[in-house]
């Protein structure tokens, strides 16, 4: 767990905001007017809030934003007696939205905030206002699901490592050093603006998963593939019905070598088959670091508009 102060030379200024709602202490930034409309930004693999101290500012003159860090990621805790299967992160946001009375949220989502944001949508409908994925899956009960994760895999250096690594005993030992060799899995996963790299960049990235101890979300994310302990939301009629209602944006960085916009597009497109999809080339999976300002503009125009 970060140092709750850690600005890392200045990079992300935000005050840090606590909460226990989910059952441990979860870390968040909350910036902008407390009466402007919710952006609710979320995180996946192996990153946290740091990810989108870019788009904080962008937007936080007008909306309030909102970015809490995972179980086992940046600034939260790290609990020992946790599982950290999908399905608890979801229940983590689920607690989080009711303790802060959050209302009209517009999701903006990244690699597995992607699951943990459809899922809370799943189960909550009535608040969300509008959904933006960069570079993150959106699962929605579609039924072709398994077999778009299945083609994804097989071409994916991510997946197919996992799949590798659990089989062969490697995946933890691995995972566990992971703030050790973060550079590298940013790089497996797609990574491509090298410019942005500096020491408190690489700090920033790395201690939150200094100890084995701190590494349990990472692991779990990974793990919960080739376990099967991911449980995907499914919504019921009206919650899916609200959901395709709402305005809609995809944003995705075709260099993106661990989802590829040919399996994962389609299952935005199932949902909202007229929003506007963004394909950006020369970008990777990390496509706010890789083009914050692109991004930032493409998501503040979209907020904009709808």
């Amino acid at each position: 767990m970060i140092p709750s102060d850690a600005t890392f030379a200045g990079t992300f200024p935000f005050a840090p905001h606590f909460t226990e709602a989910a059952g441990f202490r979860m870390h968040y930034v909350d910036e902008g007017p407390r009466d402007g409309e919710v952006i609710l930004c979320l995180h996946g693999e192996p990153t946290w809030g740091y990810l989108f101290r870019h788009l904080i500012p962008a937007l936080s003159r007008t909306y309030r934003v909102i970015v809490p860090d995972h179980m086992g990621f940046g600034k939260s805790e790290t609990p020992a007696d946790r599982s950290y299967w999908l399905q608890d992160h979801v229940a983590n946001l689920e607690a989080f939205v009711a303790a802060l009375g959050l209302t009209d949220i517009t999701l903006v989502m990244h690699d597995f905030g992607g699951p943990v944001g459809m899922g809370f949508a799943a189960r909550r409908p009535d608040l969300i206002r509008r959904i933006v994925a960069a570079n993150g899956p959106t699962p929605f009960g579609q039924p072709d699901l398994f077999d778009r994760l299945t083609a994804n895999a097989a071409v994916s250096p991510w997946f197919q490592w996992i799949g590798k690594a659990a089989a062969d005993g490697t995946l933890e030992p691995v995972l566990n050093n992971l703030g050790f060799n973060i550079l590298s899995t940013l790089k497996l996963n797609g990574f491509e603006n090298n410019a942005v790299i500096t020491d408190a960049w690489i700090e920033a990235y790395s201690v939150p998963f200094a100890t084995e101890a701190d590494c349990r979300g990472a692991l779990g994310w990974a793990n919960g593939f080739p376990t099967g302990n991911h449980q995907f939301e499914t919504p019921d009629p009206e919650a899916d019905r609200i959901i395709r209602s709402k305005p809609a944006l995809a944003i995705w960085g075709e260099a993106d070598r661990t989802l590829h916009a040919e399996h994962f597009l389609p299952l935005f497109s199932a949902i909202f088959p007229s929003a506007r999809i963004e394909r950006l080339a020369g970008v990777g999976h990390y496509c706010f670091e890789d083009a914050p300002e692109t991004v930032s503009g493409l998501i503040a125009d979209f907020l904009r508009r709808s």
